[in-house]
């Protein structure tokens, strides 16, 4: 039987992704529990992402069924997609966004590295610092030149 022009869901989900992430709850299906590659869809990450941040933030603890396949509670998707958010859109660090999820009531603290699109000079500190990294690389390559 011929399928032309029909497409899978995945191709339909990955032809309509955007720059942004998702965070739409609505989309989530009313299912009891969902299997990895099921959120993995509505992530829109690769399920070995889902895999690594179960090891990273304490929150996301999908059960496991007698086989041992993951299965994901509602609450598990939606942390998932939080997660995504302060990693991707909110530039988080993995260790921020874990200490952000522990406690999302306390602002990050002062001096503490905000995301990258809310800090001007802590970009420009960046550069000042990569440039001073850059010079001292420079000095050890033209003393080893010397050496050559």
């Amino acid at each position: 039987m011929k399928l032309e022009g029909m497409i899978s869901r995945r191709q339909a989900m990955r032809s309509t992704r955007s720059g942004s992430v998702r965070s739409d709850e609505s989309a989530i299906p009313d299912k009891t529990y969902l299997r990895i590659g099921e959120v993995s869809d509505l992530v829109e990450t690769k399920p070995y992402v889902l895999r690594y941040w179960e090891t990273e933030f304490p929150m996301l603890r999908p059960i496991k069924s007698r086989t041992g396949h993951r299965l994901y509670r509602r609450d598990d998707v939606k942390m998932a997609l939080t997660i995504k958010r302060l990693l991707y859109e909110e530039g988080f660090t993995i260790e921020g966004a874990r200490k952000h999820l522990a406690n999302p009531s306390n602002p990050p603290p002062r001096g503490a590295n905000p995301p990258a699109s809310q800090s001007d000079n802590g970009a420009a500190l960046n550069r000042q610092q990569l440039n001073g990294i850059k010079r001292e690389i420079q000095s050890i390559l033209t003393v080893l030149a010397r050496k050559c």
